[in-house]
């Protein structure tokens, strides 16, 4: 079976804040074969996260723990096409997103200007050489941004990461909800809270980037755990949204505060227990200045950071120190063996009313550079998406 298959690909390393322009839309085909031992999946969803542009640097310190996007198409489902890493396969879970490419040890690489893109998604089988799974199943994981993808359900990474999943009636949730609050993004809030933090009630919890897509989840499971929380955006519908409809005590728009540590001690007179941190810089720093003794800050993003357009932050170590602040830094497959457990929990909560999701979607797969690149001019409100079909 040989189908038309469109995939989103890089032209060159991305520095600085990405454009449309960095990416291009290819045409090519996915081929699939019934002793192949490999699944077809149609991506109906795919996820767009801002983690994404620290891939596509020539370096960055993302690169110890995924491989990087380089430049350069790889020819898919050619018996002469090959594919060598760009360095050694990471230790386990490291290595997945690369694993995930589904391209196999032994073949060449032809190097062109443009390669595909490992990233969430969500779709439908429509072929199956593997008995783990039949045309018409739904599933979820590490696939590309494209049209179709293969994988091999067999390799120790896939059977990790790629997961059937059940929609619409008895139960089931939105497809959408699988790559959003049930995915990548609603584990690295619950983790981040509940493993790296651990809230105890009453205690005072600020968030940045509130109204993004890990951190408006953060925010809503902090308030369940009984927490006072606080979180900022960068308009006042966003932050009319965090007051009204996720449910804050309070929150502001940080780009009308000429002082950060003066607008933190504001809204946290008796200081701050936890931080859950997605923008880094000056942020980081206002927060030190205003955590109480034992505080904790997970270290989920630092956006702020990601394009070199602003000063990095410059914790004041002493903060750290003699208050006995805890800083981890840490991403959402260091959960992975807690993924059911922790999307059992969240998904009650959303069948009970008491978490509310936020996605923002585009459409077409020639959206996707656009949808990127968005991110990192606060375009987007919650979780951001592009729906193929």
């Amino acid at each position: 079976m040989e189908v038309r298959n469109r995939y989103v690909a890089t032209r060159r390393h991305v520095e600085g804040a990405p454009t449309e322009a960095d990416f291009e839309v290819i045409e090519g085909t996915a081929r699939w074969s019934p002793d192949s031992g490999e699944v077809l999946v149609k991506n109906l969803f795919l996820s767009i996260d801002p983690y994404q542009l620290n891939r596509m640097k020539v370096t960055s310190a993302s690169h110890h723990a995924v491989d990087g996007i380089l430049p350069g198409q790889v020819i898919i489902n050619q018996p002469t096409a090959i594919y060598q890493t760009p360095r050694s396969i990471q230790p386990w879970p490291e290595m997945l997103l690369n694993r995930l490419l589904r391209l196999r040890r032994g073949r060449v690489c032809e190097r062109t200007p443009m390669k595909r893109i490992a990233a969430y998604t969500a779709g439908e089988v429509v072929a199956s050489a593997s008995p783990e799974y039949a045309a018409g199943d739904v599933v979820v994981g590490v696939l590309g941004w494209e049209e179709y993808s293969l994988f091999d359900p067999s390799s120790p990474a896939a059977a990790a990461t790629v997961h059937k999943v059940s929609t619409g009636g008895g139960g089931g949730f939105p497809l959408s909800h699988h790559l959003s609050v049930l995915g990548t993004s609603g584990m690295t809030a619950y983790g981040g809270l509940f493993e790296v933090c651990r809230p105890a009630k009453g205690e005072k919890v600020f968030v940045s980037a509130a109204s993004g897509s890990v951190g408006s989840l953060a925010g809503q499971f902090a308030k369940l755990a009984g927490c006072y929380v606080v979180g900022c955006a960068g308009t006042q519908a966003k932050v009319d949204l965090l007051k009204d409809k996720l449910g804050f005590d309070d929150a502001f728009n940080y780009k009308e505060e000429p002082d950060l540590k003066s607008a933190l001690k504001r809204y946290f007179p008796d200081g701050i227990d936890i931080y859950f941190e997605n923008v880094g810089g000056e942020m980081l720093e206002a927060a030190l200045a205003n955590m109480n003794t034992y505080g904790r800050v997970a270290l989920s993003g630092v956006i702020s950071e990601y394009t070199g357009a602003g000063r990095r932050a410059v914790p004041d170590l002493l903060e750290v120190i003699y208050k006995r602040i805890t800083i981890r830094g840490f991403f959402a497959w260091d959960f992975l063996p807690k993924f059911p457990e922790f999307g059992a929990v969240i998904g009650e909560w959303i069948r009970e009313g008491k978490v509310q999701v936020l996605e923002d979607v585009s459409e077409g797969i020639d959206s996707v550079p656009a949808a990127f690149a968005a991110l990192f001019s606060g375009q987007n409100v919650g979780k951001k998406l592009v729906k193929l079909a």
